[in-house]
């Protein structure tokens, strides 16, 4: 496991970095403007990451105003089709030929990406924001309007060498959304800065990001700095992201929220991908066996229990609470990585990133909460996670967090016991007669414990179900293939939902992680 970083610790700009960010603050209270149309470009300012703060702390304190989004008819009504044909020309890439291991890209406005982004570089010290010009941008088949104005740019993108040409490593587009992966891999798993009210019969609010200052790259440090200023009914946020490629892209994310008012629910480390449908809950007619960027959470809770949570595409929202305190660790995996589990060509599910969040300090009480959102969809990100904490955000309050995120084909951090490597589920039948509403469980664990002759003999399943009852429970060991399958049983009579829990034990010690699971009609 990588070492731990100490939290950061946002200094307060000078009164001189304070009055150089006089002009980009009016810039983030009232969204991108439009600048006149002659003149000299204005001096670059003196950038101090501090101000950010500053930014974020007084804009907490006056009251929150939307920013301007118009854009052209042309721009405004774009299909998907017709923005994905809206491209960067060579020339509109940001440090395409200066050798940082980075390249930039701005990205345009349109279709659902219309809330607008003020980007500025950060060279020698001194800020520069980049203006938007359409001659930039190849527009495909679509015309563009002749004079459409400074309308900015909805986001953007980082490209890093890879295999003789630029690809893409991380995307920053929409609201606080952002997403990674590491080599060889197709996006998946889309994280956000912050989330309030997921799922909440109050309505969700969704913070955004104002503005953005990138720091040119350094070739030799293999790593780019991100500041984001965040804005939102209830709360702002001056936010740093250290971004690190490579066979895991690792994402440093550290933040520090001012509230503008009480908020009681709010996501650190938010998360959302995507689950149609898997071996547990096969409820389709498709001929791929599973449809899934991702197929559980994991999660190393602050009492050192490592514990594995299927997801499920419900009939009904489910939203699931693992009460915590000091998390250690939490993420959306992608453990299938065979193709032959999905018999996709085109979408490669098992090329997807998984997403594994470690905390760095001490996050207090909380939960990790899980949201399972019923979708047919595969372009819909339906499952959500993110850790909640106990305390509130009162009005007035500056609060901390950091955290290291990795995009990864295998967590960094993974069990010393065995692991969960299959879990199905099935109709109960006995003597070729249904059984009722009893419903059959398979889960097959994998670990080196299995292969041990004198720890194996006493390994047992501890199993429970919370309401609903257990049976036939048997357990198959295969020393061979260092797994061992467990199969039940449950019935929950006439409930309308089980919680299940399963771990392998010897000794009265556990030797796997603990198998969560709950069944729902």
């Amino acid at each position: 496991m990588l070492k731990r970083r100490d939290l950061l610790k946002f200094a307060a700009g000078s009164v001189a970095a304070v009055a150089a960010f006089e002009a980009p603050r009016a810039l983030a209270q009232d969204g991108p403007q439009t600048p006149a149309a002659t003149g000299p470009e204005p001096t670059p300012a003196q950038f101090d990451p501090g101000s950010v703060v500053d930014m974020a702390r007084n804009l907490s304190k006056k009251p929150y105003k939307a920013p301007a989004a118009a854009l052209p008819d042309a721009f405004a009504n774009l299909s998907q089709e017709a923005y994905a044909g809206i491209q960067s020309k060579p020339e509109g890439r940001i440090w395409a030929s200066d050798n940082t291991g980075f390249v930039l890209e701005p990205l345009h406005r349109g279709s659902v990406f219309s809330a607008p982004l003020a980007i500025s570089v950060i060279e020698n010290g001194f800020e520069r924001r980049l203006a938007y010009a359409p001659e930039q941008f190849e527009f495909g088949k679509l015309t563009p309007p002749a004079n459409p104005g400074e309308i900015g740019f909805s986001g953007f993108r980082l490209l890093v060498p890879f295999e003789n040409e630029q690809r893409e490593v991380a995307v920053f587009q929409g609201a606080s959304f952002f997403r990674a992966r590491a080599s060889y891999q197709l996006f998946g798993t889309v994280a956000r800065g912050l989330s309030i009210r997921t799922a909440d019969p109050r309505g969700e609010e969704t913070p955004t990001f104002r503005q953005v200052w990138i720091e040119k790259p350094n070739l030799a440090a293999n790593a780019i700095v991100i500041h984001a200023l965040l804005d939102s009914e209830s709360v702002t946020g001056a936010y740093r992201f250290t971004l690190r490629p490579g066979d895991a892209t690792i994402i440093d994310t550290e933040c520090t929220l001012f509230a503008r008012v009480n908020v009681d629910h709010f996501g650190i480390a938010t998360m959302a991908s995507t689950f149609v449908y898997g071996p547990l809950d096969r409820r389709r007619d498709d001929i791929r066996p599973a449809v899934h960027e991702i197929n559980g959470l994991q999660i190393l809770n602050g009492n050192n229990e490592w514990i594995w949570r299927p997801v499920s595409n419900r009939e009904t929202l489910q939203a699931s609470a693992f009460v915590d305190t000091n998390p250690k660790g939490f993420g959306f995996l992608q453990r299938e990585r065979n193709f032959g589990a999905y018999q996709d060509d085109v979408a490669h599910w098992e090329w997807r990133p998984s997403l594994w969040i470690e905390p760095i300090g001490e996050w207090g009480a909380g939960e990790v909460t899980l949201v399972e959102i019923p979708s047919e969809s595969e372009v819909n990100d339906n499952m959500v996670a993110y850790w909640r904490p106990k305390a509130p955000l009162t009005a007035g309050s500056e609060t901390s967090f950091a955290y290291r995120q990795f995009w990864c084909w295998q967590a960094p951090s993974r069990p010393p016991l065995a692991q969960v490597a299959a879990s199905r589920s099935g109709r109960a039948s006995t003597g070729g007669q249904s059984g009722g509403k009893r419903r059959r469980f398979l889960v097959d664990f994998a670990g080196d414990v299995f292969a041990d002759p004198q720890r194996n003999a006493e390994i047992t399943p501890n199993l429970t179900a919370s309401p609903g009852t257990i049976s036939s429970v048997r357990s198959f060991l295969d020393r061979d293939r260092k797994s061992m399958r467990v199969i039940f049983d449950m019935d929950a009579g006439n409930d309308a939902l089980s919680e299940m829990r399963l771990v392998l034990e010897s000794q009265g010690k556990p030797v796997s992680e603990t198998w969560l699971y709950r069944w729902t009609p």
